[in-house]
């Protein structure tokens, strides 16, 4: 750890000084050498660094959407070079220029908490050695030293021994209790944040093993946390606790604000604003005015819950308008005009179709079967002599013979009888 705690010591004065200014602020409230005065110091770098990260968090959830998006495309490139990775690699860095996408931008946020992460352990680390740091002397760290949350100093840690506890003026029931309380909450805070960014804020038409993978993290991550915090100072589990509330509260925001496209979490979100329009008539806000605005601009290429909402809007005889607005108006159907006249007719039953078959069949042998009648009447008057009972008519021998002509028959020449 000494060896890492050098290579972020850049970082460490500017951290001490930070928690040293807020140490000032909150001293005089709750007095210089209490607990929730530096407790609420290191609470207030937290959420300061995290301010300053909000357009790496940005980032990170543009990047993440578009690497869901891009998972189909990414996998079909792999399969065809499969063979060729120096190809594979190419074609796979051309589809992120092309799409805009970095793949590191999902780990900025990490990455950037990570040197003030750092720097912390080691200000708490030499806190508990009884060591100045950075802008912390003498008198801080003797305050520092004897300043306690729910009965644990911020330098003690789980696995610290009765002796250094002791040293500290702390019990290890103390110690032990608040540290698994912390890292409990830690665990579970981390393990929401991952389960209700998967259960809500995922596109569910879209099968990737990206989702595959986010969801083995979110039952491992917790895991690592609760490992590794039995080794964390209770002043770093502060820290990190902090964090990760943060993190959850803003994803939380993200998610009833700005929704991935195909989530549940758009639809819920669209269908609030359906009520706010049912409401007041009108769209409200600039932020679902330019949600709006994005799903006119998709056309055809709207999703099914992007439909719906549009559908929901034609019930209230609203028109969703180019700039997010909607407005009275006669709403016509999507698909409907000139794809309405190339419809197909409904496909009949076998029954219905049998019946309709069988009915042409008998319109189209009654005229053959007049003129038949016709005929037989015409040559009537041909043939005088009464056909003897019991014997056939010879016409009726004939016909029914194969092979032979039906219907009325020449008489034979007087020659050949």
């Amino acid at each position: 750890m000494d060896t890492i705690a050098s290579l972020f010591s850049f970082i460490t004065t500017p951290v001490s000084w930070v928690i040293v200014q807020f140490h000032k602020v909150y001293g005089a409230l709750f007095g210089d050498d209490s607990g929730w005065a530096w407790g609420l110091s290191i609470v207030s770098l937290v959420v300061l660094i995290r301010i300053c990260l909000i357009p790496l968090f940005v980032k990170q959830i543009k990047s993440t959407r578009n690497m869901q998006v891009l998972q189909p495309k990414m996998k079909a490139i792999q399969e065809r070079y499969k063979n060729d990775k120096q190809r594979q690699s190419e074609e796979m860095m051309k589809l992120y220029k092309e799409t805009g996408t970095n793949p590191l931008s999902s780990c900025l946020p990490i990455l950037a908490q990570s040197p003030f992460f750092f720097a912390l352990y080691h200000v708490l680390s030499s806190i508990a050695s009884g060591k100045k740091i950075g802008a912390i002397n003498q008198d801080l760290l003797d305050s520092a030293r004897q300043a306690h949350i729910f009965g644990a100093p911020l330098a003690a840690k789980f696995t610290d021994s009765v002796d250094k506890l002791a040293s500290l003026d702390a019990t290890v029931l103390d110690v032990r209790v608040v540290t698994a309380v912390m890292i409990v909450l830690m665990s579970a805070s981390q393990f929401f944040t991952q389960r209700q960014l998967m259960t809500k804020n995922v596109d569910l038409t879209v099968k990737t093993p990206y989702m595959q993978q986010q969801k083995m993290l979110m039952y491992i991550f917790p895991v690592i946390f609760a490992v590794m915090g039995v080794n964390f100072p209770v002043g770093v589990l502060v820290y990190w606790l902090t964090t990760n509330v943060w993190t959850m509260g803003q994803q939380m925001y993200v998610i009833n604000q700005n929704p991935t496209p195909g989530s549940k979490a758009q639809d819920a979100y669209l269908q609030r604003v359906l009520k706010t329009v049912d409401s007041r008539g009108q769209v409200r806000g600039r932020t679902q005015r330019r949600t709006v605005k994005a799903i006119v601009a998709k056309g055809p290429d709207r999703n099914d819950i992007e439909r719906k909402f549009i559908t929901g809007l034609s019930k209230m005889s609203l028109v969703a308008q180019e700039d997010g607005t909607v407005k009275k108006g006669e709403v016509v159907p999507e698909g409907e005009g000139a794809a309405a006249k190339r419809q197909q007719p409904k496909r009949q039953t076998k029954a219905k179709r049998q019946t309709a078959t069988t009915a042409a069949g008998a319109a189209k042998d009654e005229p053959a079967a007049g003129s038949k009648t016709s005929l037989q009447k015409q040559d009537a008057p041909q043939d005088d002599k009464p056909t003897p009972a019991g014997k056939p008519a010879s016409g009726s021998s004939r016909q029914a013979k194969s092979g032979q002509r039906k219907g009325p028959q020449r008489p034979k020449h007087p020659s050949k009888k």
